[in-house]
């Protein structure tokens, strides 16, 4: 999903994976799926999904860090690969947690976070992403975990769209980056790591915005959400998602390439 890191860094997470595959008696082959920076590194395993996180030592634990592990306590409704083991140690400066899951058995909607072009996506996919974002968004938001600070979002909201967020912000429980290299066909939502109390809408807005370059798809997504994005509290959350696009757009390609589409959103608002 991200490039290749350093070859110092790819070198350290690959003999992390092939310490982990050993313990759990597997053998990772798939293709490679780079996090950030190579923070993370995911493969097929044999019938499983092995995914590594990496953190400098003493800093591992939080929110990113225990994301998965928390998030088997939402419901069954809200679709995603079970989570079966974990496994935590330490070398020399960093800590590293491998995390076993079964193998989704549908393949990504996109090979990127943002959509390049119409996905073809089935009927039953948007009747159950639809009941996805419901049965999570019914989940009360938990106290404990944040996706989106409030702090942040009153902060980069007006220094990047040139809007304020509202004067009491609605909270809901979210995915926290619910692109299309995070959602399979079945639908299957991956990368659990950022869950957590969002502004209400945050979630339908990433999937919105991240369509902008493929119109059809963008305007289906906008009716089949309507009844969430239509909603004035979501105004926040569409808000949060631009200001992260345009704050990144620099550093991140894909975010260069939708930022131009989300600028002619945001002077339609």
């Amino acid at each position: 999903m991200f490039e290749t890191p350093t070859p110092v860094t790819a070198d350290r997470m690959l003999a992390a994976q092939q310490h982990a595959a050993d313990q759990f008696g597997l053998r990772a082959t798939g293709r490679r799926v780079w996090g950030y920076r190579g923070r993370t590194l995911s493969a097929a395993a044999g019938p499983h999904w092995l995914r590594m996180v990496c953190a400098e030592a003493g800093t591992e634990g939080g929110t990113l860090w225990n994301g998965p592990s928390t998030s088997r306590a939402l419901p069954a409704s809200v679709p995603r690969p079970d989570l079966f083991r974990t496994r935590d140690w330490t070398t020399g400066a960093y800590a590293y947690r491998a995390e076993l899951y079964a193998l989704a058995p549908d393949p990504m909607v996109s090979p990127c976070p943002i959509l390049g072009a119409d996905p073809g996506l089935p009927e039953t996919w948007w009747k159950e992403m639809v009941a996805a974002l419901d049965a999570l968004a019914d989940v009360p938001p938990p106290t404990d975990r944040e996706a989106v600070r409030e702090e942040y979002l009153r902060r980069v909201i007006p220094q990047f769209t040139g809007h304020q967020a509202d004067a009491a912000i609605t909270w809901s429980t979210a995915h926290g980056d619910l692109h299309y290299g995070n959602i399979t066909r079945g639908p299957h939502i991956l990368d659990w790591e950022g869950w957590g109390r969002a502004p209400y809408g945050y979630d339908a807005a990433t999937l919105y915005l991240y369509a902008l370059l493929t119109p059809a798809t963008a305007a289906r997504i906008r009716t089949e959400l309507a009844p969430v994005l239509d909603r004035p509290e979501a105004r926040t959350g569409l808000l949060t998602v631009a200001a992260q696009i345009l704050q990144a757009q620099d550093r991140i390609d894909f975010y260069a390439e939708i930022a131009d589409p989300v600028r002619e959103h945001l002077a339609r608002l």
